[in-house]
C-alpha cells in the first residue's frame, strides 16, 4: 500500500513528507484493518511535519481524521463487521488502568497512544485501529463531511464544554479554521452569542456565512464582555487579549496541542476577578460519542476542501498559508 511518512521535520514547503510503498498490515487481537476512503487534514499534522511536535518514531504516517470501511477483523474484535463504515480518531488507545483512566479522565491517561503520532495514521491506503476507540458515523454525513468531525469536531466540542459558557452566554472564538467552524455551529444551536476574532479573509467570510454575532480581526476586542472564550489559533500572543475580553468569572480554553509562547500576564488586568485559563488535553470517548450525536441532531455542516491523497503536501502547505476556509480532506 502507499503511505506518506514524515521523512524529516522541516517547514512544509521544504518537503518533509515522502510517499512510500509499505506492506499492508494484518489486524492483531482486537484490531480492525480499515481501508481508507478519506482523511481530514489537521493542524496537528502540520505541527508534526514541521517539528513543533517531535515524531514519536521514525517514518510515522500522519493523519487522524480517518473514514473508511472495515476490511479485516482481528481475533476477539466484535464491535464492527467487514464492510462497516467507521471513523478512526486522534485517541488511539489508553492504558485503562492509570489513576486518570480509573476516574473516567482517559484524556489525561499516563500512557496514551495517538493516531498519526504513536501509531500509523490516515495519509495512506489503509491503517490499523483498536476497535474500542473507533466510532460508528452518522449515516447522513458523507465520508468527506464526517472526516473533520473526528478530531476538529470532537476537540472543539470538548473545548466548548471546558470553557463552560452559561446558557444564553457570550462566547468568543479566536482563530476560525477546521475546528472552530464546527464548534461555532454547536454553540449557535445551543443559543450562545458567538463573537469570532480571526485573521484571513477566508476565515472571516466563513464565520459571517455561519451567522455568528460578530467578526473581527484576531487581536481586536469583541463588542461585549465574554462569558467564555476558546483559543483555536496556535498563537500564544492571543492569550492576553482573550483574557482581557473575559467578564468576571469567565474561562478561556486553549484548544490546541501546541501553542507558541505566551507573553507575560498582568494579574490585575488579565486574571483577577476569577478569570480562568485552562488547557484542553485530547478527549474521552464519551466526548466523541456526545459530539457525534449532536452533529447528527444539529445537522452540523463541515465546510471542506478536497485534495487527492497524492497531494497531501499541497494540502498542508495551503493550511499553513491560510489558503482556504474550513477543513481540507484527502481522498484515495
Amino acid at each position: 500500500m502507499l503511505a506518506w511518512i514524515v521523512e524529516h521535520c522541516a517547514p512544509i514547503d521544504e518537503g518533509p513528507l515522502r510517499r512510500i510503498e509499505r506492506e499492508t498490515p494484518s489486524p492483531g487481537p482486537g484490531q480492525l484493518l480499515v481501508r481508507i476512503s478519506c482523511c481530514g487534514v489537521c493542524r496537528t499534522d502540520l505541527h508534526l511535519a514541521e517539528g513543533d511536535l517531535a515524531p514519536r518514531h521514525p517514518a510515522v504516517t500522519p493523519g487522524h481524521e480517518i473514514v473508511g470501511r472495515v476490511e479485516a477483523v482481528g481475533a476477539g474484535a466484535g464491535r464492527f463487521a467487514v464492510g462497516d463504515r467507521v471513523g478512526v480518531p486522534w485517541l488511539a488507545s489508553t492504558d485503562g488502568s492509570c489513576r486518570f483512566c480509573r476516574r473516567g479522565a482517559e484524556n489525561l491517561c499516563e500512557s496514551p497512544q495517538f493516531t498519526g503520532w504513536d501509531v500509523q495514521g490516515g495519509y495512506a491506503d489503509a491503517c490499523l485501529a483498536d476497535e474500542r476507540f473507533v466510532y460508528a458515523l452518522p449515516p447522513a454525513l458523507t465520508d468527506e463531511q464526517a472526516a473533520p468531525l473526528l478530531c476538529a469536531g470532537i476537540i472543539g466540542y470538548r473545548a466548548l464544554r471546558v470553557a463552560d459558557a452559561p446558557p444564553g452566554g457570550r462566547l468568543g472564538i479566536y482563530g476560525f479554521g477546521g475546528s472552530a467552524h464546527l464548534t461555532a455551529q454547536v454553540a449557535l444551536h445551543e443559543g450562545l452569542r458567538v463573537h469570532v476574532m480571526t485573521r484571513g479573509a477566508h476565515n472571516q467570510q466563513l464565520a459571517s456565512a455561519l451567522g455568528v454575532d460578530s467578526v473581527a480581526n484576531a487581536s481586536d476586542a469583541p463588542p461585549e464582555p465574554l462569558d467564555a472564550a476558546i483559543l483555536f489559533a496556535p498563537a500564544g500572543e492571543l492569550v492576553v487579549p482573550a483574557l482581557r475580553a473575559l467578564d468576571a468569572g469567565g474561562t478561556l480554553a486553549v484548544a490546541g496541542i501546541w501553542l507558541s509562547d505566551i507573553p507575560s500576564l498582568n494579574y490585575q488586568s488579565e486574571l483577577f476577578r476569577e478569570r480562568n485559563l485552562r488547557s484542553v488535553t485530547a478527549n474521552t470517548r464519551q466526548d466523541g460519542e456526545e459530539f457525534l450525536r449532536l452533529a447528527e441532531r444539529f445537522k452540523i455542516q463541515p465546510t471542506t476542501v478536497s485534495y487527492a491523497m497524492a497531494d497531501a503536501p499541497t494540502a498542508l502547505s495551503d493550511l499553513a498559508h491560510g489558503r482556504f476556509g474550513g477543513a481540507a480532506v484527502l481522498h484515495n
